[in-house]
């Protein structure tokens, strides 16, 4: 989660100027959020869950009202004025049927998959690489990991 100094630095970054004119746009920093199950008691607290779980390089596990438990991967939402209006869509597991849940019908969220970028930021990647080129290790490139 961002501090409240980093969110006034981005606000104040992006008030400036448009992202295609700087350099490096305001980010948001990553959480480890794997196995996390917020609370949804507020209308903000849902939106703000369904934001993150957008974000998350996982699965999810959402529970509808009805009981209904839907697991996959959030690839798009859609915020509206309430959240009858607004919606997220999931991809499903091992297949490419995709559905739209409103946020209204969603009574639980679970982070329940794997981040599988977790770990490995460009960052992450430059340090391992120098710490191989540091042990001597020969034939080190700058091909991607597998993400399994």
């Amino acid at each position: 989660m961002s501090t409240e100094a980093q969110e006034h630095a981005k606000i104040e970054q992006l008030q400036h100027a448009s992202p295609d004119e700087i350099e490096v746009a305001a980010g948001r920093e990553r959480e480890d959020l794997q196995g996390w199950v917020p609370s949804l008691a507020s209308d903000e607290e849902i939106r703000e869950a369904l934001e993150k779980a957008f974000d998350y390089r996982g699965d999810i596990t959402l529970t509808k009202k009805d009981g209904t438990k839907i697991e996959g991967y959030i690839f798009d939402r859609r915020t509206g004025a309430t959240l009858a209006t607004s919606q997220v869509r999931v991809l499903l597991p091992g297949t490419s049927q995709k559905i739209s849940i409103p946020y209204s019908e969603i009574a639980d969220l679970a982070f329940s998959g794997r981040d599988t970028a977790a770990g490995k930021s460009f960052e992450a990647w430059i340090k391992k690489y120098w710490e191989k080129k540091a042990a001597g290790e020969k034939g080190i490139g700058i091909e991607a990991e597998k993400l399994d």
